[in-house]
């Protein structure tokens, strides 16, 4: 086996094993498929195969066409957005997609899935200025890793193989492997009579009241002459 990163010769009846391969992954992993020519339809097959296309241009020292093959991979895709630089494994599945951001340095392991919204980043240019030159400024995700929806992880941590990454979980620091990194959960509380919201009510305007008009002294009677 050629070693991580480092593509092996290419050959016809070794893409078409690895394009297979790749869709019987999505099969596997995602519910909703129940065919080949189905899973050829899935936004992360089309990220992973531009990824390849990209990450080899970008080995050759084509920069600006391997960012130009990953510009149009990221609208192709809604949303998922793979450095050319990073370096990815065997069996990766992302689920759903939209909003995937992978940084230039990031290397991923084998039959790794994570869902949408996952972010394999640094932790800003201003720190990743003061590392020195070719230093690794992402994570590195290990073995058949799980990272949940909108989960972060920050920084040239490690993360260990078989661990799980738990959804909106930050993780800034290194996991062990078979480790579980779970966010707080939300709880449920019964709201009780002083806590719950009572009926809304509004108060009913009163019409300004006209004022009283003085009344009118009543007329003496008449007087009729005797004749």
């Amino acid at each position: 086996m050629s070693p991580r990163g480092t593509p092996g010769p290419r050959t016809p009846r070794r893409a078409y094993r690895r394009a297979v391969r790749d869709l019987d992954t999505v099969r596997a992993r995602d519910p909703s498929v129940r065919s080949r020519t189905e899973a050829l339809l899935h936004p992360a097959v089309l990220a992973i195969w531009s990824h390849r296309v990209a990450h080899r241009l970008h080995r050759r020292g084509l920069r600006r066409t391997a960012r130009l093959c990953s510009v149009l991979a990221r609208l192709a895709t809604g949303g998922i957005e793979i450095h050319p630089g990073a370096t990815i494994g065997r069996g990766f599945f992302i689920d759903h997609g939209a909003g995937v951001v992978i940084g230039e340095t990031a290397v991923i392991g084998d039959d790794v899935t994570i869902f949408h919204q996952v972010t394999l980043g640094s932790v800003g240019w201003w720190h990743d200025r003061e590392r020195g030159e070719g230093a690794r400024r992402h994570p590195r995700v290990g073995d058949r890793v799980v990272i949940g929806a909108n989960a972060s992880l920050l920084g040239p941590i490690t993360v260990g193989d078989d661990a799980v990454i738990g959804a909106q979980a930050l993780v800034i620091d290194d996991v062990a492997g078979r480790t579980r990194v779970l966010a707080p959960l939300a709880r449920a509380r019964t709201r009780t009579a002083a806590t719950a919201p009572g009926p809304v009510t509004r108060p009913v305007p009163v019409p300004p009241t006209a004022p009283a008009l003085p009344r009118a002294a009543p007329a003496a009677p008449r007087s009729f002459p005797v004749w």
